[in-house]
């Protein structure tokens, strides 16, 4: 196990290259695997990558529980470690991961009994809806998998090693090249499984990814001299992860409720719509990446430092990070604009299907700096211990606004699809210069830090 970062002495500079490229490494081939999925489904039919598609707002909604008790647990050590308080830091992990348990437990039941009313929502029926469920009743059966992956990799983050979970990406998304065509197609003593091959590859690799985290976890010194007892719930500790964990999962959500409202509205436009956006929000995804990658090591750096009373390094941390994601970003805006076309193609030969892609991805580009702007802006509040404005400006941008503005767009003024892209543009600088103006305001607010 590589020895713990020295967020408070280390140039700020090179602490976010340490954090956030292995972590955009780690989540371009989290991506890749779900763009290999996508792939494979659109091998069945254009049907099976739309039941993709309406699926992935639940299974994001798993993956949200898990990275926002995780965030939350980085938080609450990174603090702890900043005031050099070990142990508290020791048992908030130990606790961290009996709550994501249980909660695992609970939230698995309820997708069991809620997703098929949710699909039927989404108007799916007959094949459509029958692909979907295929799949995600796979996937639920490993809850307990993605929610305590999210937060191991939460414990590990707060001490600086990104690599870990790096590497279970990785490796993840190597093997599920490999397994999707063989419990897909089947082979050998493998029968042909369809689109449940494909979720059982998912959850196959995500379990051999939670016995390397355990073990990588196992070996750090928060997890010295173990106890039974540890693990035992503690109504404080539970309350203190759920109080900084539960809005970074509720933030999370508001994304995958987002892209329920945005396929609801555009479900009105056909199946080949659904597709379209279900790949090119795979597309966009890898494009976004560095933003997550920003935003796990800004948590990170902020969370120990403010712990430490460091605030002026909190400020550096801030304006250095929205300065290399714009970099970034505006390279990343011209390479989707230009191969658009070339990357619908790679997934499905449907023609409209393609042309609906190429056209959300030639506008999307516009909201790529936006999301800096947002990402940074939430993990800087979060690291301060500030978690609920997550949570409003994710229902602002995500719920709120999108009902209203599509509602008319596609209800009352019949518009075009691209109505709805155009609507997303709006709304998502609406919300990250608001986000921008309050993060400003609040670290006006912080005091100099002493010499």
């Amino acid at each position: 196990m590589p020895p713990r970062l020295e967020f408070i002495k280390t140039p700020i500079p090179l602490l976010i290259r340490q954090l956030a490229i292995p972590t955009s490494v780690g989540f371009f081939f989290n991506t890749m695997f779900n763009v290999v999925d996508t792939w494979y489904a659109g091998m069945i039919s254009t049907l099976a990558q739309a039941g993709l598609a309406i699926s992935f707002p639940v299974f994001f909604i798993i993956l949200s529980v898990g990275m926002g008790i995780g965030t939350g647990t980085t938080a609450l050590i990174s603090n702890a470690l900043g005031r050099r308080d070990e142990r508290q830091a020791r048992m908030y992990a130990r606790q961290a991961i009996t709550f994501g348990f249980l909660l695992s437990l609970l939230l698995g039941a309820v997708g069991y009994l809620v997703v098929p009313y949710l699909f039927r929502f989404m108007n799916a029926s007959g094949e459509y809806l029958q692909l979907a469920l295929d799949y995600m009743n796979v996937i639920l059966i490993s809850t307990v998998t993605f929610l305590l992956n999210g937060i191991l990799n939460g414990i590990l983050s707060s001490r600086g090693d990104a690599r870990s979970y790096r590497n279970v990406l990785v490796a993840g998304s190597i093997i599920n090249i490999g397994l999707d065509p063989l419990l897909l197609f089947g082979w050998g003593p493998f029968p042909a499984m369809g689109i449940q091959g494909i979720a059982l590859a998912t959850v196959i690799v995500q379990t051999a990814g939670l016995i390397y985290m355990i073990y990588r976890v196992g070996h750090t010194e928060l997890f010295i001299r173990i106890r039974p007892r540890y693990f035992i719930p503690r109504k404080d500790y539970f309350k203190e992860i759920a109080h900084q964990g539960f809005p970074a999962s509720l933030n999370m959500m508001t994304v995958a409720i987002g892209i329920f409202i945005i396929t609801w509205f555009i479900s009105g436009y056909g199946n080949d719509g659904v597709a379209a956006y279900g790949i090119a929000t795979r597309i966009e995804q890898i494009a976004l990446l560095p933003t997550i990658g920003l935003n796990i090591a800004v948590l990170a750096i902020v969370g120990q430092n403010f712990g430490a009373g460091h605030y002026e390094r909190i400020k550096e941390t801030y304006r250095k990070s929205l300065k290399y994601g714009a970099i970034i970003m505006s390279a990343g805006m011209v390479w989707v604009f230009l191969l658009s076309d070339l990357l619908m193609k790679f997934f499905t030969d449907d023609p409209p299907v393609i042309g609906i892609g190429a056209t959300y991805l030639k506008i999307a580009v516009l909201m790529f700096n936006s999301y800096v702007l947002l990402n940074v802006s939430v993990a800087v509040l979060q690291g301060m211990k500030k978690p609920m404005f997550a949570v409003w400006i994710g229902l602002f941008r995500q719920v709120l606004l999108p009902m209203l503005l599509f509602g008319i767009f596609t209800r009352v003024m019949r518009l075009e699809i691209t109505s709805i892209w155009w609507g997303l543009v709006a709304i998502n600088w609406a919300a990250a210069v608001f986000s921008v103006a309050y993060v400003a305001r609040k670290l006006r607010k912080l005091p100099r830090t002493p010499p």
